[in-house]
């Protein structure tokens, strides 16, 4: 009975971890800086999938003549999906029709100083129609609940 309850105790902790690491491994927001040197393109790569939801910000730093780069992504295919010229900062979400390598392009062609772009993109991710997070906590709902009708229906009547 003791080695029982004590199992028990051990069980539940180990459970809790496990649920808050597979949480926490969904997050895909990421905050980067970097350098587009004068003259220079720079492009940055975004594995998504179909149905993501996808909102870039970012915002351009440095130069005298001014903060401006121009801004495009490309589909997997090659295809221009949005062109941005001269833009210092923006926030620009859309939904992903393919599956593959989206490319981030910033191209700093027309000015011989270097800029800094502070970038913050998020992908959510989405299965049958809903976020992957909820789905997966769904899941890990419904597995608790079918391991609490086992632990009940198989407990030994007093």
């Amino acid at each position: 009975m003791m080695s029982q309850l004590r199992k028990n105790r051990l069980i539940c902790p180990l459970f809790i971890v496990l649920v808050l690491s597979i949480l926490v491994q969904l997050a895909t927001a990421t905050v980067t800086n970097f350098t587009v040197y004068g003259g220079e393109e720079a492009a940055k790569p975004l594995g998504l999938f179909v149905d993501d939801r996808v909102v870039i910000k970012f915002t351009v730093v440095g130069g005298e003549s001014g903060s401006l780069l121009d801004f495009w992504i490309a589909y997997p295919n090659g295809t221009i999906k949005a062109s941005f010229e001269n833009v210092g900062s923006l926030s620009y979400s859309f939904v992903c029709s393919e599956e593959g390598e989206y490319h981030l392009h910033f191209s700093n062609l027309n000015s011989p100083e270097d800029k800094l772009v502070s970038m913050d993109y998020e992908a959510q991710h989405y299965l049958f129609g809903i976020p992957q997070m909820l789905f997966q906590v769904v899941i890990i709902v419904v597995v608790c609940m079918a391991a609490v009708a086992v632990f009940v229906l198989m407990r030994k009547p007093h």
